[in-house]
């Protein structure tokens, strides 16, 4: 590509100059004092790195920085500080997701170091973007043809991995994760029950009860999805994400015990995704639940066997989720007819 396109943000013209003087001999260079106006420029334009100073009076670098997430999550984030307040720091981290930051007064060439750092890390990022793009296209009629196999073995999981999938990365894209990230996620749900296929038939049909030793199998099926996908180096962190989806976020799931953070995002996303779609879906064993019932029960389990953030937000996304699936559905049926 072209140079490196970087915005840099302060409020103080002579600070602004010093960070352009360093920066414009390598990088493509867009520059504001105003905060405000900044934002309005990254709605217009791809930036690659965002540089901002902390104490500017629209509002703090912090702030700032955090609506750039929003706005443009791939972009790396850093921001100048004179301050060396730990809860600075902390909320930079968490709420402006920065790369690193910038003490003041800096040196000219560690400056120009910590941006060379950032925007190798951004191209990595959009290097594995593309291939994640390339295994779905690589893998897209194996997995079409896993996920058919999968429906025509058990009438209950048929258009599940499908469903999963779709709520799964719904609920990414409003967590605003990378593209890369939520692609891994969305071949995690088409995958995430592949190991179901190792499950015996008589369990997966069984009208009754499923006994303790029958229902250990059907655990089993996390097992299998590892065994089947894991000398696919390629899918290396889909397997990841598939390994750890049963998990509860107390430490109470399966099989590995996880708790918290230790659990890959991916899997606390798709942890939700696919207990809710398992409780709307119409079973011989049990009474079908509403999608209201299904998502107050996934709420008072938040905290426990799910994730609070990932359950607030798959709440926010979930009317329009559902309205979408109907939409898509009809039309699949109408399809059909007409075939």
């Amino acid at each position: 590509m072209d140079k490196y396109k970087i915005l840099i943000v302060d409020d103080e013209p002579d600070n602004l100059a010093l960070l352009y003087r360093t920066l414009r001999g390598k990088y493509d260079i867009a520059k504001s004092t105003s905060p405000l106006m900044a934002l309005e420029m990254i709605k217009q334009e791809k930036f690659q790195c965002i540089l901002s100073d902390h104490k500017m009076p629209e509002m703090d670098g912090v702030e700032f920085l955090k609506r750039c997430f929003e706005i443009a999550p791939d972009t790396m984030r850093l921001l100048v500080t004179a301050y060396s307040d730990a809860g600075i720091l902390i909320d930079a981290i968490n709420y402006a997701k920065i790369y690193r930051y910038i003490k003041k007064p800096y040196n000219p060439d560690e400056l120009l170091l910590i941006v060379e750092n950032a925007l190798e890390y951004w191209q990595l990022k959009q290097d594995n973007g593309a291939l994640i793009n390339d295994l779905k296209e690589l893998f897209a009629g194996t997995i079409t043809a896993i996920v058919e196999a999968l429906d025509a073995k058990d009438s209950y999981t048929l258009g599940r991995s499908r469903r999963v999938t779709f709520y799964a990365v719904k609920i990414a894209k409003a967590l605003h994760l990378s593209d890369t990230t939520t692609g891994k996620i969305e071949l995690a749900g088409l995958l995430h029950d592949i190991g179901m296929i190792g499950v015996s038939d008589d369990i997966l049909s069984k009208v009754e009860k499923l006994s303790q030793e029958e229902y250990n199998e059907i655990k089993q099926h996390v097992h299998h999805s590892v065994k089947i996908l894991d000398d696919i180096k390629q899918l290396k962190d889909v397997v990841e994400i598939i390994k750890y989806h049963h998990e509860f976020y107390d430490g109470n799931g399966y099989p590995y015990g996880k708790k918290g953070e230790e659990i890959p995002i991916g899997s606390r996303i798709i942890a939700v995704a696919d207990a809710f779609d398992s409780m709307i879906t119409p079973k011989i064993y049990r009474q079908q639940v509403s999608p209201v019932e299904a998502l107050n029960h996934i709420k008072s389990l938040a905290g426990k066997q799910f994730d609070p953030i990932v359950v607030e937000n798959f709440e926010q996304i979930l009317p329009e989720a559902l309205k979408e699936i109907k939409e898509l559905e009809h039309r699949a049926w109408s399809s059909s007819r007409k075939s």
